[in-house]
């Protein structure tokens, strides 16, 4: 189990700023559910000053993208747009108390989408779109220009580091040669900026591929079946299903599966309640859902997001339409 601060599990069970900003003036979208996270931006700017005045966000993804996502939000309010541009994914990471290693993609994915917002509010296109041949890592939706700024702004030395970080390399690792390229060439950038010693600059080679995907699947192991433990019964926080009927238990999980459904059908999936019994939910995954091999990554979002709904631990499980 990866060790979280205090900050952050308070930010998950209790994020601040989440929800729709209808006045928003800036938005920044990125990542995919289908890939296993994703995050919408909003920002109401003052067009005179260019203060944000407000910010919310959506986030579908594990307990850190969520708390990674809140603690974003606090950062930036009260910020002008330069200002807000200054920040970093180490700065949201440190805001929370720090991450672990392997979750730091979850404050890239927040940096990201503020460089996306700033951008959508001053007309420009910010190019973190896919071009044509840039998408390096199929299983995660991860590009080589995400890769190369989070090589450079965190001054990366390692593929293991850049899969922590992006999540790239984190799956079938068919995208390893490509990786072990685009960090070698980097890292010399670096070098030749002054940035990084010789020494400590990445050569193609100096990784093993096998441990990596050894690692990957003992991290894979370590997410089942939630990487945030359920607030303890001495939280002065009450358990948000507290005194519900199960008639009323079961509304609120239809409620957070209609709430993920267009994010998943915008990815070309979908998934529908089948059957709640006891702690396993039961649903039907379709679409681009079936057979993908990051479906387990879409599941574990979903569960997170209802024991968080909850307060209680509940299993996703998914089943055909006519299971019961």
């Amino acid at each position: 189990m990866w060790d979280y601060t205090d900050k952050v599990k308070d930010y998950f069970f209790n994020p601040k700023n989440a929800g729709v900003l209808s006045e928003a003036n800036a938005v920044g979208e990125v990542g995919a559910i289908a890939c296993g996270d994703a995050l919408k931006l909003m920002l109401n700017v003052d067009p005179t000053t260019q203060i944000i005045l407000e910010a919310k966000f959506q986030t579908f993804g594990c307990g850190s993208a969520i708390a990674s996502s809140s603690a974003l939000t606090e950062l930036v309010i009260g910020k002008t747009l330069d200002e807000a541009l200054k920040i970093t994914n180490q700065d949201i990471a440190d805001f929370l108390g720090g991450l672990p290693p392997e979750k730091m993609h979850c404050s890239v994915m927040g940096y990201e989408a503020l460089q996306s917002a700033v951008a959508n509010f001053r007309g420009e296109v910010w190019k973190d779109d896919h071009e044509e041949g840039a998408l390096v890592c199929k299983c995660f939706g991860v590009d080589e220009g995400l890769i190369e700024r989070a090589i450079k702004m965190n001054k990366l030395t390692s593929v293991e580091q850049v899969t922590d970080y992006t999540k790239a390399g984190g799956g079938c690792l068919t995208c390893f040669d490509k990786l072990e390229e685009i960090l070698a060439r980097t890292n010399a950038e670096l070098v030749a900026e002054g940035i990084l010693a010789e020494h400590e600059a990445y050569r193609v080679g100096a990784a093993d591929p096998k441990k990596l995907k050894e690692k990957a699947k003992a991290a894979k192991a370590q997410q089942a079946p939630i990487e945030i433990s359920p607030l303890k019964p001495s939280s002065p926080i009450p358990p948000p299903s507290a005194g519900l009927t199960n008639l009323q238990r079961i509304r609120l999980i239809e409620e957070v599966i209609e709430e993920l459904r267009p994010y998943l059908r915008k990815d070309g999936g979908d998934c529908e309640l089948v059957d709640v019994d006891g702690s396993n939910v039961l649903v039907n995954l379709s679409g681009a859902c079936v057979g993908c091999q990051m479906s387990s990554v879409t599941i574990s979002g979903i569960q997170e997001r209802l024991i968080a709904k909850l307060g209680t631990t509940v299993r996703v499980v998914p089943v055909g339409r006519n299971a019961h």
